[in-house]
């Protein structure tokens, strides 16, 4: 993975102590709560309904033991005693006191992590594929660029202060892990006709108040011209996307106010200004960064490894539904990937307590040459698991709370705080997901009904990005009462689509009778091997509606 030079280290360092120097004068009343409330915007740092929130950077999802470490030692001095991950692969503290918010920071400088551009009116996260460098069937990894883009939006001064919020995501191959489709700018790596390497260019995707699915705007952008073309791209949106209204603001919705046609051409023509410009990149800068992602140095003999494991399969029924759901297919014969749920029954998804922390850190340091990945999915991955260790981690996980054999399942939700915890929440998520856990604990009818994407939001924000779920839950305020829309047939794949709300919001109280009634529908009209988003795609959402909202006897 990428590590700080000197340069860098002495940027982030500096960065903290001019925010720690803010946050004094605003203490002492010398900066005014407006004033600050940028300051600490750019720093991360949200004012919550209970508490601050601090959000804590962690490039395309990328982390070391040594940083994991430290995570876990911050939630012990500064927090509760646990951290929460988000769908931008970032880590939250939701307990921070604004005064020790500097020392959090320069915390996280020891071991080259930050949360600057977090959040505010910037080029946020950079995110891609959590299975990325390892997957057969990838074109190239994406996290080097991922890097390079990174250097490039670290506090760009031209857009430190853009019309909204700008989201990038890359992915190195056919499957799209990284919800691509539904960012400001989906960036897909593919090769053209002479069989060369560049990117698939989408804009204007985007969830939220109006969500919507990216537009190819080039098919094929050579290597070279990455950072030229992003620059052109966030050149005409900074100059003419919409700044009187924020919910009018994003990219998105100047995309379509221009069409896909004339955007093209503004950005085209910008692009020919700047594209010979110093931010064409050298063939020799590519290197450098790619050398940062060299290949592990897998041992020469982890397949023989399988036979033994073969042998734990089928000894070890807990162990093989695990295996099974909880572990992916490697580049290198004889490893696997593994993804640790962060979904335990009646848990808060995407929590994880400090002791965890360091449980994984350990185990990341023993099993996967120290390296974690968090995930779009609000999991964590080890990338590089030999087949002969993955029965021992198994065993440590489950002791640890993290080896629910659950991913992909109805209960691998993607939830938001919501009400709990946001103050932009209309409703309460974490009370419902646990509604959800207890009415579908039975694994062996999650596996039989398949794989299904169920999300989570507590407002329009869409956080959680329920608008490109199979099945979608939105939270909405009805009178001071929770109310629950759904909406089914989203996804968020290479097969991008938008749900369909189904009818009026439920109660609170009817949310999991709801989703059951919706999988009896799937179960009764699924045709062999169908996946519940084909069933709906060939169905329709009718049958579904007349179901849920039948009459009661």
């Amino acid at each position: 993975m990428y590590q700080y030079n000197e340069q860098d280290q002495t940027l982030i360092n500096a960065r903290v102590e001019q925010y720690r120097d803010q946050t004094r004068r605003f203490l002492a009343g010398e900066i005014p709560d407006e004033e600050f409330r940028g300051l600490r915007l750019m720093n991360g740092l949200y004012i919550q309904r209970q508490a601050p929130m601090l959000r804590i950077a962690v490039p395309y999802g990328l982390m070391n033991s040594v940083q994991v470490r430290k995570l876990a030692d911050i939630t012990r001095k500064y927090d509760k005693n646990y951290a929460h991950f988000t769908t931008r692969t970032n880590v939250q503290l939701n307990w921070p006191k604004l005064e020790e918010v500097p020392d959090i920071l320069a915390e996280l400088a020891e071991v080259q992590m930050h949360a600057i551009q977090t959040s505010g009116n910037c080029l946020r996260n950079t995110t891609t594929d959590h299975f990325a460098g390892i997957i057969p069937d990838e074109i190239e990894d994406p996290r080097p660029w991922c890097e390079i883009i990174r250097q490039w939006t670290t506090l760009h001064p031209e857009f430190a202060y853009l019309p909204r919020k700008f989201k990038i995501a890359v992915t190195g191959g056919p499957e799209d892990r990284a919800a691509s489709q539904v960012h400001d700018i989906g960036l897909h790596m593919v090769k053209n006709a002479e069989n060369e390497i560049g990117f698939e260019v989408l804009v204007g995707g985007g969830l939220g108040r109006t969500p919507v699915i990216g537009k190819v705007i080039r098919k094929f952008l050579p290597k070279q011209d990455l950072l030229t073309y992003l620059e052109a791209i966030l050149r005409v949106y900074n100059l003419q996307g919409r700044r009187d209204n924020k919910y009018k603001a994003r990219i998105k919705i100047l995309v379509n106010a221009l069409g896909t046609e004339e955007f093209t051409k503004r950005v085209e023509a910008e692009w020919e200004v700047i594209r010979a410009t110093e931010l064409a990149l050298t063939d020799e800068y590519v290197e450098k960064i790619k050398g940062f992602f060299e290949p592990h140095p897998y041992a020469s003999d982890a397949i023989d490894g399988l036979a033994v494991l073969e042998n734990q399969l089928a000894d070890n029924q807990d162990f093989n539904a695990w295996y099974e759901r909880n572990t992916r297919e490697h580049k290198i014969a004889g490893y696997r990937a593994v993804v640790i749920s962060l979904k335990p029954h009646l848990k808060p998804p995407g929590d994880i307590s400090d002791n965890q922390l360091d449980a994984v850190a350990d185990l990341a340091d023993t099993y996967n040459f120290g390296e974690i990945r968090s995930t779009h999915d609000q999991n964590l991955v080890f990338a590089h698991v030999a087949a002969g260790d993955l029965y021992t981690l198994w065993q440590s996980l489950r002791d640890l709370n993290l080896a629910r054999a659950n991913i992909g399942t109805l209960t691998d939700m993607i939830v938001c705080p919501g009400f709990d915890f946001c103050s932009l929440a209309n409703a309460h998520t974490l009370t419902v997901a646990d509604q959800i856990n207890a009415k579908f604990d039975d694994l062996d009818y999650l596996y039989d009904i398949g794989d299904i994407k169920l999300n989570m939001s507590g407002c329009i924000n869409a956080c959680a990005h329920h608008h490109v779920a199979h099945i979608g839950v939105l939270g909405v305020d009805k009178g001071g009462e929770d109310f629950y829309q759904i909406t089914l047939g989203g996804s968020s794949r290479e097969d991008a689509s938008l749900g369909k709300i189904i009818g009026k919001s439920v109660p609170q109280a009817d949310v999991a009778n709801t989703i059951e009634t919706i999988l009896q529908v799937y179960v009764e009209n699924r045709s062999e091997e169908e996946r519940f988003i084909e069933t709906v795609r060939r169905i329709g959402v009718a049958p579904f509606k007349e179901r849920v909202y039948a009459p009661v006897n």
